[in-house]
């Protein structure tokens, strides 16, 4: 759960319909020198076991190595993700409306009881600071009861939710529910009912006595408790929040020669480190993953709590290697890199670098074993395409489809990549693309020497194709004096705008769904009631933010209808990390869970944004049965769109 160091105080009680003059926080009936001593010792015993245990979080993240091309910039836009998702909550409403509030809730109290609780100490030891008889006192303290009622409500909503009606995303592979959610739940709600009990008795009562060393001796509890359980977020993800990479999924890169990634203890950065003990263990992330939901091992969560294990148990300097006890080889290559469980942490923990910082680690030291992976980097090492065809079968589809050379003079460099140049439906893809620049009239032109961005490789982990690979583009992109460039992939957009930068200055690139959007009104326009359902694919959509551009061409030649998770919640194709190139899956496909959800739209015809996801869909499609939806690219839909010749 997400749930803040809530700390709540009163004293004096005051009754509902007016205010006394006495002094909620003033300690009743006056504590006596003993009492006092024994509050102080109470305070110093609490502070001293939660610093001790926070003390060897603090020193293993200290000790872990420096991240590599990590840099505190872009100060602003921090400081709005710190204000937008911690203060403001917006990232765990948004995503889970009901629980997200009560977090909400629950958090937003702990920031109003921040001044009554310190007040609330200083009162039990004679120095209160607020005025209960005051305006401000007066108000602040029901100010505060008000988040107080919000609060236990809220609390109470989430034990119900966790221990009664237990999602399946809350709990752990091989372990038993966390009842150290419950005490906690329960010293939360016993912080609030004690402070909203205080305004019905006298402040000079025993009962008010036994509430005030209640509501204390629940908080001197609660306190050394966070350390020791996943409520650690409470004090580490809104630093996480802030630190974070500064973009969607950013691989971080590898320095030096003796950097293979994350292989054993010693290669575990600070901000990884930071980020295993700030999971909340929210389950959000399992709950949208593509290989969690369809039988395979891979579970994003048991990912971190993984490297989280292996802090715990062996520290960030030791030689066990990462893959092995606490995470296996088989679950790190089953990611399809699509990034949803990255969008949905409500506490910034980049799944993915980590990920593939496993898969580097594996790779690059030669642990990694499989014959589809060797196979496919091989293809990518004599063959420059992650097909492994000749580059004679490109250069035969340029003179069939009579695609001009790139010289130098055109606008558009048309990036036709591995799929645009050597897969049947790709080519189609890149056919119908062309008509329509031609129609436009926008001048364009190929490279007569193109190898494969290296996405597939940087994804699985093998920096060194991925950079042999990259620096070849980068030079021929150099000489040919390349500017700008167009791709109907939105794995080579991502590749060549992030990826490369690790290796040079790469041109501006963007994606065929980007060009025809700000093309719309050059276009003719023959709208149908064909209804066409969109698939968001997973590196046009959360990694490039671009949603509405490919809906636009569709809602321009038929009906848009949209799938049950669409948008930000779009579920993966199955092609992306790689995963396109490695064989069979375990479990279901994910490719076939997805088809069935366009399928159950009623559509007839499934648009798509990226070649990968049209060839995943192409076989899925047709494990359906008769007469499945016509499977269409946006550019084929905006081609039909054209006069015919």
């Amino acid at each position: 759960m997400h749930i803040p160091i809530l700390i709540a105080a009163h004293g004096h009680s005051a009754s509902l319909a007016g205010f006394i003059s006495a002094g909620l926080l003033a300690e009743p009936d006056r504590f006596s020198l003993i009492e006092k001593l024994l509050l102080i010792a109470l305070i110093v015993t609490s502070a001293a076991l939660f610093c001790k245990r926070f003390g060897i979080v603090v020193d293993k993240i200290l000790k872990s190595r420096r991240d590599p091309g990590f840099h505190l910039n872009h100060l602003g836009k921090r400081t709005w993700d710190f204000f937008w998702e911690v203060l403001c909550q917006a990232k765990v409403i948004r995503e889970r409306p009901l629980p997200g509030l009560a977090h909400a809730f629950v958090f937003w109290s702990f920031l109003a009881f921040a001044l009554v609780t310190l007040n609330h100490i200083a009162s039990g030891l004679g120095i209160g600071f607020l005025d209960p008889a005051g305006l401000f006192g007066r108000f602040y303290f029901y100010f505060a009861a008000a988040f107080a009622l919000a609060c236990a409500v809220s609390i109470a909503g989430l034990f119900i939710r966790r221990f009664i009606v237990q999602p399946i995303w809350l709990s752990r592979e091989g372990h038993k529910i966390s009842y150290e959610s419950g005490i906690i739940a329960g010293l939360i709600f016993a912080l609030m009912a004690t402070y909203l009990a205080s305004f019905f008795v006298t402040d000079t009562s025993l009962a008010a006595r036994i509430l005030w060393w209640t509501h204390t001796l629940s908080l001197l509890v609660f306190l050394p408790l966070v350390p020791h359980t996943k409520h650690l977020h409470l004090i580490l993800s809104p630093i996480t929040i802030f630190l974070s990479r500064g973009s969607f999924s950013q691989i971080p890169p590898l320095v030096g020669d003796e950097d293979f990634g994350l292989v054993t203890g010693k290669d575990l950065t600070q901000l990884v480190t930071l980020q295993a003990y700030s999971c909340v263990e929210c389950g959000r992330c399992t709950e949208h993953c593509p290989a969690a939901n369809t039988g395979k091992s891979l579970n994003p969560k048991e990912i971190i709590l993984g490297v989280r294990g292996y802090l715990n148990e062996y520290g960030p300097t030791a030689e066990e290697l990462l893959l092995g006890k606490y995470n296996s080889q088989e679950s790190a290559f089953q990611c399809t890199t699509c990034g949803a469980c990255e969008f949905q942490c409500p506490v910034g923990i980049e799944h993915v670098p980590i990920i593939v910082g496993l898969r580097r680690g594996a790779v690059n030291t030669g642990a990694y074993e499989d014959s589809h992976g060797t196979k496919l980097f091989l293809a990518l090492e004599r063959n420059s395409n992650a097909l492994g065809m000749s580059t004679m079968e490109r250069d035969k589809f340029i003179q069939k489809q009579e695609l001009p050379i790139f010289d130098g003079s055109q606008e558009y460099c048309l990036w036709l990549g591995c799929m645009g140049g050597y897969d049947p439906k790709g080519r189609e893809i890149i056919s119908s693309f062309v008509e329509v620049m031609r129609y436009l009239g926008t001048s364009y032109g190929v490279m007569r020497k193109e190898k494969c961005t290296g996405d597939p490789a940087r994804r699985l982990g093998n920096d060194l194709v991925f950079q042999e690979l990259a620096e070849g583009n980068l030079e021929a992109m150099q000489t040919q004096k390349v500017k700008k460039i167009i791709s109907i992939c939105p794995h080579c957009v991502r590749t060549i705008a992030e990826d490369w930068k690790d290796f040079g200055i790469s041109p501006e690139i963007e994606h065929h769904s980007e060009f025809l959007a700000r093309h719309q009104a050059q276009l003719p326009h023959n709208k149908t009631e064909e209804k066409i359902v969109y698939h968001d694919p997973c590196y046009l959509g959360r990694y490039r933010n671009v949603y509405e551009e490919p809906r636009s061409v569709i809602s321009a030649a038929g009906t848009l209808v949209e799938a049950e998770r669409n948008h930000e919640r779009s579920f993966c194709c199955g092609a992306g990390g790689g995963l396109a190139f490695l064989g069979e899956e375990t479990g279901q496909r994910v490719s076939s869970v997805r088809a069935q959800e366009l399928i159950a739209t009623g559509a007839t015809s499934i648009g798509t944004a990226c070649p990968f996801c049209n060839t995943m869909f192409r076989d899925a499609l047709a494990n359906t049965g008769a007469n499945p939806p016509q499977l269409l690219d946006i550019a084929q839909i905006a081609a039909a769109q054209l006069p015919q010749k």
